[in-house]
């Protein structure tokens, strides 16, 4: 059982409690998530198992989408709806024109400082843990790129919206800063995450559906192959004498391949190195040649397998 599951995690677990249940449920020794969602969150959390967990590091999710609800008026600790309210102030002054003025003014790249209740390390301690101990520390603020910040409706002093943002972003921190310039103060209320890179909503299937289908032909239908997460790669295919010696962890050498793409992976670039698309590894272009590449990760055979 080789690829990638895409869960559409419930609000009140953690992600490292998706994945327990998701290898109870399928019995999986490997598994692990690519990025984690709070507890509170939903949606998309891509799950990988057995040999995906190998590639989760080349992955392409650079950009997530979320569909987020902000309540007006209220400051947290935490900046969402897990926290102690810190502040409350009057939202009623809010137009829709402050609401449209603000929203535009955190598109495109932005300085954002990690919240607190984060699980980013200070001296090698999470910053949660610091914070639970009612302590602050500096935090270095950081680049991030809001694509797109769409105000979907408003029920004040709810305001719903659609965010797609660069990896690294904190939604909570958004809604917080905002709530700051309309003057009011905010935190999140509410965070369903609908798209990580390629993994989509679309696609995603509940703890209570996959328990459902585990051990049954149809659960093969729902797993993403380690070749297929990878499309974003360029994909070279080997035969079977290239199968062999990536086996045995030596690269392929030029006459081992069956097709070259027409324009040349450049030097640094990660390819997929496949036979009938089947993932064999990821290679790293080290040289102009055909088969000029180190091995950057191998997988084991997963020919008969999901």
């Amino acid at each position: 059982m080789d690829g990638f599951i895409v869960v559409d995690k419930p609000a009140g677990m953690t992600s490292h409690d998706v994945i327990r249940s998701v290898r109870r449920i399928t019995g999986a020794k490997k598994a692990g998530h690519t990025g984690t969602l709070d507890p509170f969150a939903t949606g998309v959390l891509p799950v990988a198992l057995g040999e995906g967990t190998k590639v989760i590091r080349f992955l392409d999710e650079g950009v997530k989408e979320y569909r987020a609800a902000m309540l007006l008026g209220e400051v947290t600790d935490t900046q969402d709806g897990t926290g102690t309210v810190t502040c409350r102030r009057d939202w009623r002054a809010v137009s829709q024109e402050d609401l449209a003025r603000v929203f535009a003014g955190f598109t495109g790249r932005i300085s954002q400082v990690p919240p607190m209740y984060s699980a980013l390390k200070h001296q090698g301690v999470p910053l949660y843990r610091i914070a639970r101990r009612g302590a602050e520390v500096a935090r270095e603020p950081r680049e991030i790129e809001i694509y797109s910040l769409v105000i979907d409706s408003c029920a004040p002093p709810e305001i719903f919206f659609t965010v797609r943002c660069s990896r690294g972003t904190y939604v909570r921190t958004l809604a917080h800063d905002m709530g700051e310039l309309l003057g009011c103060g905010a935190h999140l209320a509410g965070l369903q995450r609908t798209a990580s890179g390629h993994f989509a909503l679309a696609d995603a299937i509940s703890l209570d559906g996959l328990a459902a289908i585990g051990g049954t032909e149809s659960f093969k239908d729902i797993v993403i192959s380690p070749y297929d997460a990878l499309a974003h790669l360029p994909d070279l295919q080997v035969n079977e004498k290239g199968a062999a010696r990536i086996a045995n962890g030596i690269p392929p050498a030029a006459d081992d391949f069956i097709e070259l793409p027409a324009t040349r992976p450049g030097r640094g670039e990660f390819v997929r190195l496949a036979m009938k698309k089947q993932l064999l590894a990821v290679a790293e272009i080290i040289g102009e040649g055909a088969g000029e590449m180190r091995l950057a990760r191998v997988l084991n055979s997963t020919a008969g397998r999901c």
